[in-house]
Protein backbone atom coordinates (compact mmCIF):
# COMPACT_ATOMS: atom_id res chain seq x y z
CA UNK A 1 0.00 0.00 0.00
CA UNK A 2 1.76 3.54 -1.10
CA UNK A 3 -0.79 5.26 1.58
CA UNK A 4 0.64 6.62 4.42
CA UNK A 5 -1.55 6.02 6.92
CA UNK A 6 -1.09 2.24 6.29
CA UNK A 7 2.43 2.09 7.76
CA UNK A 8 4.73 -0.97 8.13
CA UNK A 9 4.07 -0.70 11.47
CA UNK A 10 0.24 -0.29 11.56
CA UNK A 11 0.27 -3.12 9.73
CA UNK A 12 2.16 -5.66 12.12
CA UNK A 13 0.54 -4.26 14.55
CA UNK A 14 -2.81 -5.86 13.20
CA UNK A 15 -0.94 -8.53 12.42
CA UNK A 16 0.36 -9.39 15.53
CA UNK A 17 -3.68 -9.50 16.52
CA UNK A 18 -2.85 -9.58 20.65
CA UNK A 19 -5.62 -10.90 22.43
CA UNK A 20 -7.21 -12.38 19.53
CA UNK A 21 -10.40 -14.36 20.27
CA UNK A 22 -12.80 -15.15 22.74
CA UNK A 23 -12.24 -15.50 26.65
CA UNK A 24 -14.11 -18.90 27.89
CA UNK A 25 -15.89 -17.18 30.71
CA UNK A 26 -15.78 -13.42 31.11
CA UNK A 27 -16.93 -11.40 33.39
CA UNK A 28 -18.81 -9.40 30.72
CA UNK A 29 -18.71 -8.73 27.18
CA UNK A 30 -18.74 -5.47 25.02
CA UNK A 31 -20.09 -4.69 21.57
CA UNK A 32 -19.49 -1.98 18.61
CA UNK A 33 -20.52 -1.88 15.35
CA UNK A 34 -20.06 0.65 12.57
CA UNK A 35 -22.62 1.30 10.42
CA UNK A 36 -20.90 3.11 8.01
CA UNK A 37 -19.07 0.34 7.10
CA UNK A 38 -20.05 -3.09 8.80
CA UNK A 39 -16.92 -3.14 11.22
CA UNK A 40 -17.81 -4.67 14.74
CA UNK A 41 -15.97 -5.36 17.50
CA UNK A 42 -16.63 -7.99 20.50
CA UNK A 43 -14.89 -7.59 23.40
CA UNK A 44 -14.92 -10.43 26.37
CA UNK A 45 -13.61 -8.87 29.47
CA UNK A 46 -12.69 -9.95 33.25
CA UNK A 47 -12.30 -8.06 35.91
CA UNK A 48 -11.18 -7.85 38.91
CA UNK A 49 -10.87 -5.39 42.14
CA UNK A 50 -11.56 -2.96 39.50
CA UNK A 51 -9.11 -3.66 37.41
CA UNK A 52 -9.22 -5.85 33.61
CA UNK A 53 -7.20 -9.13 34.55
CA UNK A 54 -7.84 -10.49 30.87
CA UNK A 55 -9.30 -8.85 27.80
CA UNK A 56 -9.72 -10.91 24.31
CA UNK A 57 -11.54 -9.38 21.31
CA UNK A 58 -13.21 -10.62 17.93
CA UNK A 59 -12.58 -8.19 15.56
CA UNK A 60 -14.04 -7.94 11.89
CA UNK A 61 -13.01 -4.80 11.05
CA UNK A 62 -10.47 -2.82 8.64
CA UNK A 63 -6.85 -2.52 9.74
CA UNK A 64 -7.39 0.30 11.72
CA UNK A 65 -9.82 -1.16 13.80
CA UNK A 66 -7.15 -4.64 13.63
CA UNK A 67 -4.36 -2.18 15.10
CA UNK A 68 -6.36 -0.39 17.73
CA UNK A 69 -7.97 -3.98 19.00
CA UNK A 70 -4.30 -5.53 19.11
CA UNK A 71 -3.10 -2.40 21.00
CA UNK A 72 -6.00 -3.24 24.02
CA UNK A 73 -5.05 -6.80 23.68
CA UNK A 74 -1.34 -6.49 24.24
CA UNK A 75 -1.72 -3.30 27.07
CA UNK A 76 -5.18 -3.34 29.01
CA UNK A 77 -4.73 -5.53 31.77
CA UNK A 78 -4.18 -4.10 35.03
CA UNK A 79 -6.46 -1.20 33.44
CA UNK A 80 -9.05 0.56 35.94
CA UNK A 81 -12.11 2.45 34.41
CA UNK A 82 -10.44 6.17 35.34
CA UNK A 83 -7.20 4.85 33.54
CA UNK A 84 -9.45 3.64 30.58
CA UNK A 85 -11.40 6.74 30.63
CA UNK A 86 -8.29 8.78 30.08
CA UNK A 87 -7.20 6.35 27.40
CA UNK A 88 -10.66 6.80 25.50
CA UNK A 89 -9.88 10.68 25.76
CA UNK A 90 -6.28 11.10 24.87
CA UNK A 91 -7.29 8.95 21.52
CA UNK A 92 -10.41 10.66 20.91
CA UNK A 93 -7.87 13.81 21.24
CA UNK A 94 -4.89 12.46 19.53
CA UNK A 95 -7.55 11.93 16.58
CA UNK A 96 -9.43 15.13 16.69
CA UNK A 97 -6.92 17.99 17.82
CA UNK A 98 -3.55 16.52 16.99
CA UNK A 99 -2.85 16.14 20.26
CA UNK A 100 0.26 13.78 21.69
CA UNK A 101 -0.52 10.21 21.60
CA UNK A 102 -0.97 8.25 24.61
CA UNK A 103 1.76 7.56 27.35
CA UNK A 104 3.38 4.19 27.63
CA UNK A 105 1.81 1.81 27.43
CA UNK A 106 -0.73 2.68 25.20
CA UNK A 107 1.95 4.39 23.05
CA UNK A 108 1.41 2.29 20.36
CA UNK A 109 -1.55 4.67 19.41
CA UNK A 110 0.96 6.86 17.62
CA UNK A 111 1.26 4.69 14.64
CA UNK A 112 -2.57 5.42 14.17
CA UNK A 113 -2.70 9.30 14.04
CA UNK A 114 -2.63 9.38 10.92
CA UNK A 115 -6.25 8.86 10.88
CA UNK A 116 -6.25 12.43 12.19
CA UNK A 117 -6.49 13.43 8.83
CA UNK A 118 -9.43 11.26 7.83
CA UNK A 119 -12.41 12.41 9.62
CA UNK A 120 -14.41 9.04 8.67
CA UNK A 121 -11.55 6.92 10.21
CA UNK A 122 -12.01 8.26 13.65
CA UNK A 123 -14.33 5.87 14.37
CA UNK A 124 -12.53 2.58 13.53
CA UNK A 125 -9.57 3.81 15.77
CA UNK A 126 -12.11 4.35 18.53
CA UNK A 127 -14.64 1.18 17.82
CA UNK A 128 -12.59 -1.54 19.85
CA UNK A 129 -12.54 1.32 22.42
CA UNK A 130 -16.46 1.63 22.22
CA UNK A 131 -16.64 -2.03 23.03
CA UNK A 132 -14.45 -1.17 25.96
CA UNK A 133 -17.06 1.12 27.38
CA UNK A 134 -19.88 -1.57 26.44
CA UNK A 135 -18.59 -3.71 28.34
CA UNK A 136 -17.72 -1.54 31.38
CA UNK A 137 -21.55 0.02 31.41
CA UNK A 138 -22.75 -3.61 31.82
CA UNK A 139 -20.32 -4.25 34.73
CA UNK A 140 -22.07 -1.61 36.46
Amino acid sequence: MSDPLYQKDLLRLAADAHGAGRLTSPHVSGFAFNPACGDKVVVDLRISDGRIVALAHETKACVLAQASSSILGASLKGVDRTAFADLYARVAAMLETGAAPPCPPFDSYAVLSGAAEYRSRHRCVLLPLDAVVDALAKAG
